[in-house]
């Protein structure tokens, strides 16, 4: 799995604390601890899938375009980091006479798109709005 899907996640969970107020994305870096170019390279994917808005100049920044509580996990997954389960090398050479050789990039890729589905649906199940309801359980902890 990539970073991206992390740093959206906490993106929207930051913003999602914030109701009704924007947040740059110096902000949002800071709370996240990335470079706020690459918040601003996710926050864009974001975007444009709908799931934030943008306000140029003063007092500008990002807001949560849609309700915490009806976001998943999954919705978030699919926009940032769809197949990224896989690795970039599989082992195997379709030109080796050996059956294991020869199969072993196709089965591995099975698996991995399996795997992915299970990750999925297992991210249905958890909205945005959850990811907030465990952080502030978390510091209650703390506290």
């Amino acid at each position: 799995m990539n970073s991206e899907f992390t740093i959206a996640v906490h993106s929207l969970v930051f913003l999602a604390y914030r109701p009704d107020r924007m947040a740059t994305s110096e902000m949002i870096a800071l709370n996240v601890n990335t470079h706020p170019s690459r918040v601003r390279k996710i926050m864009s994917c974001l975007r444009k899938q709908g799931f934030v808005r943008t306000k140029e100049g003063i007092g500008g920044g990002f807001i949560f375009n849609r309700s915490p509580d009806q976001v998943t996990l999954a919705e978030i997954y699919r926009a940032t980091s769809i197949g990224s389960i896989k690795p970039a090398w599989c082992s195997g050479n379709e030109d080796e006479d050996c059956m294991v050789a020869c199969n072993m990039a196709e089965v591995m890729d099975q698996v991995f798109s399996e795997a992915e589905q299970q990750l999925i649906a297992y991210f249905e199940r958890i909205t945005v709005a959850d990811v907030l309801r465990r952080v502030q359980t978390a510091q209650q902890f703390k506290n």
